[in-house]
């Protein structure tokens, strides 16, 4: 399912949601004029690499250097597909969120949330030397925020059927929580060993943060006043 808007009406311009898609879409542009050698050491350099981390950690080192690493590499990305896909999301539910939290609180929240990716990552991951990329797991914490703050909203999506592509309105929990359910039943399997390019923990993590964050971090005044 391909979400293509909500009915949750933002009260404010979402000025740090789209930032955040240009700033993307930006750097992808960027990677896209790079050789793959270049490309590579990018993913290498501003990457999440767990081994890196937990090396780290057992030898006793700063972690410094590394902690940079759990915010840039949610700013980058290994494909189109993978860069728009996560846009598309970001602009669809995270104007709502932002609304509610304020540009602030809300640029703190999308960073926890890719922070709290990150560690899932890891957590399930450690050995693993591959770099992980993208911002899904900062989208997923808005996703995770969304369906606690929005529950009455509907989502407009595209749905394949087949060869056959059709428009239909679903309640938002429903659609993210059939979401949630395929990046948790991916991620309990891909605890098999199986190599999977997708980094479904850290999507679960981002997620399930993300909607502790929101309790936390909106007024309750304003969870009981805004309604879809």
């Amino acid at each position: 399912m391909i979400p293509l808007k909500d009915s949750a009406k933002s009260r404010t311009f979402p000025f740090v949601n789209v930032t955040i898609i240009v700033l993307n879409l930006g750097i992808y542009f960027y990677e896209m004029m790079l050789e793959p050698y270049q490309l590579n050491q990018v993913f290498y350099t501003y990457g999440l690499v767990p081994a890196d981390v937990l090396n780290a950690l057992s030898a006793g080192e700063a972690l410094t250097p590394l902690l940079a690493n759990f915010i840039t590499a949610t700013f980058i990305h290994g494909g189109w597909f993978h860069v728009l896909s996560n846009m598309l999301f970001l602009w669809v539910f995270g104007d709502n969120v932002e609304d509610r939290l304020g540009r602030t609180k809300y640029l703190l929240f999308y960073l926890l949330a890719g922070v709290a990716g990150g560690v899932a990552h890891i957590m399930l991951n450690p050995a693993s030397t591959v770099p992980v990329v993208g911002a899904s797991g900062a989208v997923a914490g808005v996703l995770g925020a969304y369906i606690i703050a929005f529950p009455r909203s509907r989502i407009l999506a595209l749905v394949p059927l087949f060869i056959i592509f059709f428009f239909t309105e679903i309640p938002a929990v429903i659609f993210i929580a059939l979401w949630f359910v395929l990046q948790l039943f991916n991620g309990v399997a891909s605890l098999g060993g199986s190599a999977t390019p997708v980094a479904w923990w850290a999507h679960i993590g981002g997620f399930v943060v993300g909607a502790l964050l929101i309790k936390i971090m909106a007024p309750r005044r304003a969870r009981d006043y805004y309604r879809p």
